[in-house]
């Protein structure tokens, strides 16, 4: 796994932390407006990075799209927790 890839996954999962977190306040905060508000753009740039990760890379769940190179890649690539 080159430095790109590694970087790109690190974005990917301080965004899901960001998201997560947020989720949790909101589950007893749910009028919080600013805290909704955060909590949608850190889903928004969660996706981004997400779609960025898998159309360079490859997938990165075994449930969604795959093929960058138009065959099923789930196996030949590292997997999320090799990384």
């Amino acid at each position: 796994m080159d430095n790109a890839q590694c970087a790109l996954m690190k974005k990917i999962c301080e965004m899901e932390f960001v998201a997560i977190e947020l989720q949790l306040y909101l589950d007893t905060h749910p009028c919080d407006s600013d805290a909704l508000n955060d909590y949608n753009c850190a889903v928004d740039v969660l996706r981004k990075y997400q779609l960025k990760y898998e159309d360079e890379f490859g997938s990165i769940m075994e449930i969604g799209h795959h093929g960058v190179n138009g065959k099923w890649d789930w196996v030949n690539s590292p997997w999320p927790w090799q990384m």
